[in-house]
């Protein structure tokens, strides 16, 4: 299942994924972790070193390579030239999984061990000096959002994606891609209004949108969140001492989290799980195609020079089940 951690900037949502990263490790779960954030803070939140976390790979920067190992034998696709952020599968594609072995995370991920548990670790990367005045940082994110359209996820399977901050996200399409996204605020006014921009632009994409109410202090606080994001509010979380020696470079062995905290992250493992056993892989696939057909017409087909929409595999719905075993080699479902 996918999902994402979005929030205002200081709200802990990067704390807050990596937090559930070790959960889910620590639980033996298959994970993808990536970080799609400006500001390339999760490999640090995950315990690497800085000189560690800046030798990430950088997803954009290996986009040929991912646009050529997911375009495979599909006939719609011209050349890995025409791709674009929202290209979607159709028959001859490749996809990706997470527990595989393929070149896109040979060249892009770094497996990284909690308390022994492994992790694969994806990052965008940093926006670099010479992307200033000439590029975007959603260019970055495109990689992110490719991958995503061309990966099959099953249960207890996990990609986690540590979301840019703010309503950016909104930039593309790739607000849809996800089973559960993992709203962090405060319980201030600040706090919520990024979650009030999330549940008017998601309305009308059935994105499952749940509040964690972070850094609380006590019941005034839940009470304001409870009066401003209703049933929305899924958990609170308060203060840590394991996260405060974490964040100083010495966290404790996992199992050593209060036990408060190892509740609330067990809480939104079962909102992802519950979100996941309710997709509906038609609209999820639907949506998928209006998307890559927006960015076709409003900029796509001027930038590669072809008819974008003629990549859209009409007989062709991605699904759990799709190909398992057939070596990236698919077969079209039905429609």
């Amino acid at each position: 299942m996918k999902i994402a951690f979005v929030g205002k900037g200081g709200s802990g949502k990067t704390t807050l994924s990596s937090l559930f990263i070790r959960h889910l490790a620590a639980n033996e779960a298959a994970v993808v972790a990536v970080d799609a954030d400006i500001n390339q803070h999760l490999g640090a939140a995950l315990g690497l070193g800085e000189d560690e976390a800046a030798a990430l790979p950088a997803m954009g920067a290996h986009l040929p390579l991912i646009k050529e190992y997911l375009r495979g034998a599909n006939a719609r696709i011209a050349s890995a030239d025409t791709m674009i952020k929202t290209t979607p599968p159709g028959s001859g594609s490749r996809l990706l999984r997470v527990s595989e072995d393929n070149p896109v995370y040979e060249a892009c991920a770094r497996t990284v061990l909690l308390d022994g548990e492994p992790v694969r670790l994806m990052a965008t990367g940093p926006f670099t000096e010479s992307d200033l005045g000439v590029a975007c940082y959603h260019s970055k994110v495109g990689a992110v959002e490719l991958c995503l359209n061309h990966l099959v996820d099953g249960r207890d399977e996990y990609v986690v994606v540590d979301m840019t901050a703010g309503s950016d996200s909104f930039a593309s399409g790739m607000f849809t891609r996800f089973d559960v996204t993992f709203l962090v605020a405060e319980p201030t006014r600040k706090g919520v209004s990024v979650y009030r921009q999330y549940k008017e632009y998601a309305r009308d994409f059935g994105v499952c949108l749940k509040v964690i109410g972070n850094k609380v202090q006590g019941p005034e606080d839940v009470e304001f969140l409870q009066d401003e994001v209703g049933e929305d509010l899924l958990v609170t979380v308060g203060h840590s001492e394991w996260v405060r020696a974490m964040e100083k470079g010495r966290p404790a062995a996992f199992e050593l989290l209060e036990a408060t905290n190892r509740f609330a992250l067990q809480t939104l493992q079962d909102a992802a799980d519950d979100s996941y056993a309710h997709r509906d892989w038609d609209r999820y696939t639907e949506q998928m195609v209006h998307f890559h057909l927006r960015n076709a017409e409003s900029w796509g087909n001027t930038k590669t020079g072809v008819d974008l929409a003629a990549q859209v595999d009409p007989e062709f719905v991605l699904h759990e089940g799709l190909s398992k075993g057939m070596e990236g080699s698919l077969v079209s479902g039905p429609r």
